[in-house]
């Protein structure tokens, strides 16, 4: 029986290099946000969670003591690792594991940051948990993920697309969903903004690696939207669109 762990790290040990070099994940105004957050707080030990190609370690490094670089996949924690050796990055530690079972004592870590991975994970809430656990009171997590939405229409097209393109692909959580895993697992809401992202469709199924029939099924998706599905995503004659993204900051009451 194959899980859903598996299909992951099935999908994602080829791609470390497609992701480091993605100007998606390399850009982004949350990365100044996030070193707010951490140079207010004074936050000493971060744990970059589900680190992919380590664009949040390799921005957050120079304003921490340490950062610990964590990924299901052993290739992604492999090369950050290699990226902050040569980079100058001395306190990145990497260790490999999923986000429902984090192997940190219990608060030990002063901030989690999760930037697009929260969407592949097996469970959120008992990701939530474990985070809650681990972090020291009034630390933080910080999420950046992109946002499904609760009107049918346009979630189904969302996940649809999502799932063609990259089989280990779980589910993007509404602004209401999330609500829910942070009240539930006893965060504090802090901060919510919401921003849009735009893809490049070539690249985005590119970095993937989906397959020719794959890409086929997901043009034809977009070419037979209804009007409503191809304004929301503002979707273009290439197939380029952009999605909508959640910046959101929990804290653990004290």
């Amino acid at each position: 029986m194959t899980t859903q762990h598996e299909v992951n790290q099935q999908q994602y040990q080829d791609k470390s290099e497609a992701y480091l070099n993605s100007i998606v994940h390399a850009q982004g105004i949350e990365f100044e946000k996030i070193r707010e957050v951490l140079q207010q707080q004074s936050f000493k030990r971060v744990l970059d969670l589900g680190c992919g190609g380590g664009h949040v370690t390799y921005h957050i490094a120079p304003d921490v003591e340490q950062v610990i670089a964590y990924d299901l996949t052993a290739e992604m924690v492999n090369l950050v690792l290699q990226q902050a050796s040569q980079r100058n990055l001395n306190n990145v530690i990497g260790q490999q594991g999923p986000a429902e079972k984090l192997p940190f004592d219990d608060q030990s870590i002063c901030c989690v940051v999760s930037r697009y991975s929260a969407h592949h994970w097996q469970n959120v809430p008992q990701a939530m948990s474990e985070i809650f656990r681990v972090l020291k009171p009034k630390g933080s997590v910080i999420f950046i993920d992109i946002l499904g939405n609760q009107q049918p229409v346009l979630d189904t097209f969302l996940q649809s697309i999502e799932i063609i393109r990259d089989p280990s692909h779980v589910r993007d959580y509404s602004l209401a969903e999330w609500m829910t895993f942070a009240e539930r697992a006893g965060f504090k809401i802090d901060q919510i903004e919401k921003q849009n992202l735009k893809l490049n469709f070539q690249s985005w199924v590119e970095r993937m690696q989906t397959p020719a029939e794959a890409v086929a099924t997901l043009r034809y998706l977009q070419q037979k939207a209804s009007d409503v599905v191809k304004n929301y995503y503002q979707i273009q004659p290439d197939g380029s669109f952009q999605s909508e993204v959640m910046y959101l900051v929990l804290t653990k009451p004290e």
